[in-house]
C-alpha cells in the first residue's frame, strides 16, 4: 500500500514539473535572447565596420595588411563557434555557453576600448599613412590589440552557435501541427531582428566614431556588450533548457574507430535484418540507411552474446555503436558538400572592407551638406535584408504554398541557390563601379593623389550592397534552415554553428587570395589592391570573384543533386521524445523497485 502511495506520489510529481517546463519558453523569452545576439553582433559589428580606418590611420598600417588582419579576425570568429557548439551540445549546455560568452566578449570589447585610451597602447600617430616613413606598431601594442580580437572571437563563438538554436528551443513544439512554418518564421524573423539591430551599428556607432572618435565611439560597444549579458541573465528562469547530450562528441568518434575496427567485415546480405544491428529501444533508426555504407559496420553485431550486456547497451562502445550514433555522423558528412558552397559567398561578403576605403574617396555627401560616414553605406545592405524577410515571409511564403503545397513555399536549395547566383551579380557590379570610379579619379588628375575626392556619388555603391544583402538573405537563412532541419534537435548548436564555421573557410580564403592577388598584380610597387586606388585595380579583383562565384554556383548544382531529397526532422524530434520517455518510465520503475524493497523490509 504504501509502495503503491509512493509510485502515484512520484507521478503526481512528474506531472508537476511536465506543467512547469511546458509554461516556459514562447515569445516572452524572445527579447532577452534576442537582445543578447543583437546587441552583441552590435559591439562586434560597430567595432569590425570601420575597423580597417582605425588600422590605417592609428596603427599606421597598409591597406593590404589591414585587410589581411580584418579576414583572419572574421575567420577565428567564425571558426571559434564550431568549437562552441561541441561545448554546448555536448558539455556544458546552451544556456551556460551564452553565458560565459556573454562575459568573455565584455572582456574583449573593454580591452580593445582600452588601445583608444591608453596613447601608448598604439603608436605615435602620422599625419599622412600613405607616406612610408610612419612608426609602426611594436609587438606589445601588436600583442594587446590582437588579443582584444581573440578574446571578442572566443566570446562571438560562444554566443553565434547557441542563441539562435536556444531560441529554437523556446519556439520548437514539435505537437504543434504548424510548427514547421513558425520555425521557418522564427529563423526570417531572428535573422532579420538581430539585422535591424547591425544597422543601428553601422550608422549610429560609426558616426559617433567619426565625429567624437574612438574614445567614445568604442566606449559605446562595451557599454551595449554590459547591457546584452545583464538582459541575458535576468530571462533565466523563463527558459527552456535543454540538457547536453554529454556522449555526442565521443559518439561521433567512436563510430569512426568502430567503422575502422570493423572494415574487414562484410555487410550483411540484407540491410533490413533487424537482428544484425544494434539500436537502442523504440528507436526509431532500427537499421542504418544505405548511404556511406562503410559507416555501417560500426553498428554491426558479430556475436550477441559477446557484443551486447544485460542491459542491451553495448561492452566496447569504440567497437560496437547504435544506429543512432551512425546516423548522427552520416547527417554531419552529407551536409558538408552543400555547406562547402557557402565559402566563396562567405568570401564575397566580407569584401565590405575594400568598398570603405573606395566610399571614402568619393562623394558621401547627401541632402546637401549631410556626410555619410564610409562604412555606414554597408546599412543598405542589412536595410534591404530586412525588406527582403518581411516581404518573403508575409506574402510570398503564403502564395508560392498555395501552389508548390510546401508550408515553407520555395525549398531550403532554390534559396540557398538563388542567394548564390545574386552574389555574382552583386560582384559584377562593383567591379564597373569601381572601374568608373577610376577613370574619374584619373581624369581630374587624382593619379598620384589618392587622398583627393572624386565628383563621383558614393551612392553608386549602394547597389552592390542592396545585391550582397539580397544574396545574404536568401542563402544564409536558407542554409540555416537546412542546417537545422537535418540535425536531430541535441546537435542544434552545430548546425548554427555550420554557418559561421563556412565563414571562417571564406575569410581564410579570402585573405589568402588578397594576398596572392597582391603578390601576382604587383609591378614597380603597384598592384591590383593598392594601397593608392586610383593606380590599383580594383575592378579587375572583384571581377576575378565574379569569376569565382560563378563557378560556385554550378558546383553548388551538382552538390545539390548528390545530396537528393531532405530528411524529415520529425524523425530525430519523435525519438528524442521516446527515448525522453522510456528514461523517465526506467527511472519511475526504479523508484518503485526501492519503494518496494523498504515496504518488504519493514
Amino acid at each position: 500500500m504504501v509502495a503503491v502511495e509512493e509510485m502515484e506520489l512520484s507521478s503526481e510529481q512528474s506531472t508537476s514539473t511536465q506543467l512547469v517546463t511546458s509554461k516556459r519558453g514562447g515569445l516572452r523569452t524572445m527579447p532577452c535572447i534576442i537582445s543578447n545576439e543583437a546587441l552583441e553582433r552590435v559591439a562586434s559589428i560597430g567595432l569590425h565596420a570601420n575597423m580597417i580606418l582605425y588600422l590605417l590611420y592609428e596603427y599606421n598600417m597598409d591597406a593590404a595588411t589591414g585587410a589581411s588582419i580584418l579576414f583572419l579576425w572574421s575567420a577565428i570568429s567564425n571558426f571559434t563557434p564550431i568549437v562552441g557548439a561541441f561545448l554546448s551540445d555536448s558539455h556544458l549546455g546552451r544556456f551556460c555557453t551564452i553565458a560565459w560568452g556573454s562575459v568573455v566578449s565584455l572582456l574583449g570589447t573593454t580591452m580593445l576600448w582600452s588601445t583608444a585610451i591608453i596613447p601608448h597602447a598604439r603608436p605615435v600617430h602620422c599625419n599622412n599613412p600613405l607616406k612610408e616613413k610612419c612608426v609602426s606598431a611594436n609587438t606589445a601594442q601588436l600583442m594587446l590589440l590582437l588579443a582584444s580580437f581573440g578574446l571578442q572571437s572566443i566570446g562571438s563563438g560562444a554566443i553565434k552557435p547557441c542563441s539562435m538554436a536556444f531560441g529554437a528551443d523556446q519556439m520548437d513544439k514539435p505537437d504543434n501541427p504548424k510548427n514547421e512554418r513558425v520555425l521557418q518564421s522564427f529563423f526570417n524573423w531572428y535573422y532579420a531582428s538581430v539585422g535591424v539591430f547591425v544597422m543601428f551599428s553601422v550608422t549610429a556607432i560609426i558616426y559617433v566614431q567619426t565625429q567624437f572618435g574612438w574614445v567614445v565611439g568604442f566606449g559605446i560597444p562595451v557599454g551595449l556588450m554590459f547591457l546584452s549579458a545583464l538582459l541575458f541573465f535576468l530571462g533565466s528562469s523563463l527558459y527552456v533548457k535543454v540538457p547536453p547530450n554529454k556522449n555526442l562528441s565521443a559518439g561521433l568518434v567512436q563510430v569512426i574507430a568502430a567503422a575502422w575496427k570493423n572494415r574487414h567485415l562484410a555487410l550483411p546480405v540484407s540491410p533490413k535484418n533487424f537482428d544484425a544491428w544494434h539500436c537502442i529501444k523504440s528507436s526509431k533508426f532500427a537499421t542504418p540507411t544505405d548511404n556511406l555504407r562503410c559507416l555501417n559496420k560500426a553498428c554491426m553485431i558479430r556475436s550477441p552474446e559477446q557484443d551486447i550486456a544485460s542491459d542491451g547497451l553495448a561492452n566496447d562502445p569504440w567497437s560496437l555503436c547504435t544506429v543512432r550514433q551512425v546516423q548522427e555522423l552520416k547527417a554531419l558528412i552529407r551536409i558538408l558538400p552543400i555547406w562547402s558552397t557557402g565559402i566563396i559567398i562567405a568570401m564575397t561578403t566580407t569584401q565590405h572592407s575594400f568598398a570603405v576605403l573606395q566610399a571614402n574617396a568619393m562623394d558621401r555627401h547627401i541632402l546637401g551638406k549631410i556626410q555619410i560616414p564610409a562604412a555606414s553605406l554597408s546599412t543598405f545592405a542589412v536595410l534591404t535584408l530586412v525588406i527582403w524577410v518581411a516581404i518573403y515571409d508575409r506574402i510570398l511564403v503564403p502564395l508560392v504554398a498555395k501552389y508548390t503545397k510546401r508550408p515553407r513555399g520555395f525549398t531550403f536549395k532554390q534559396r540557398i541557390g538563388a542567394g548564390l547566383v545574386i552574389s555574382c551579380l552583386a560582384t559584377a557590379v562593383a567591379a564597373e563601379v569601381a572601374r568608373q570610379r577610376r577613370k574619374i579619379a584619373i581624369e581630374a588628375g587624382f593619379l598620384s593623389n589618392p587622398g583627393g575626392i572624386v565628383s563621383m556619388s558614393a551612392m553608386w555603391l549602394v547597389l552592390q550592397y542592396c545585391l550582397s544583402g539580397l544574396s545574404e538573405a536568401l542563402n544564409s537563412i536558407g542554409q540555416l534552415e537546412f542546417y537545422y532541419s537535418q540535425f536531430p534537435k541535441s546537435m542544434s548548436s552545430i548546425a548554427m554553428a555550420l554557418l559561421s564555421f563556412g565563414g571562417a573557410f571564406g575569410s581564410l580564403l579570402g585573405s589568402l587570395v588578397v594576398n596572392i592577388v597582391d603578390d601576382v598584380t604587383k609591378k614597380d610597387g603597384v598592384s591590383w589592391v593598392s594601397k593608392n586606388l586610383n593606380k590599383g585595380h580594383y575592378d579587375y579583383y572583384y571581377w576575378l570573384l565574379t569569376v569565382l562565384n560563378v563557378v560556385n554556383v554550378f558546383y553548388f548544382l551538382l552538390c545539390g543533386w548528390l545530396y537528393g531529397p531532405c530528411e524529415d526532422k520529425n524523425n530525430w524530434d519523435e525519438e528524442e521524445e521516446g527515448m525522453k520517455e522510456m528514461e523517465e518510465m526506467e527511472k519511475l520503475s526504479i523508484k518503485s523497485g526501492e519503494y518496494a524493497v523498504v515496504y518488504s523490509s519493514a
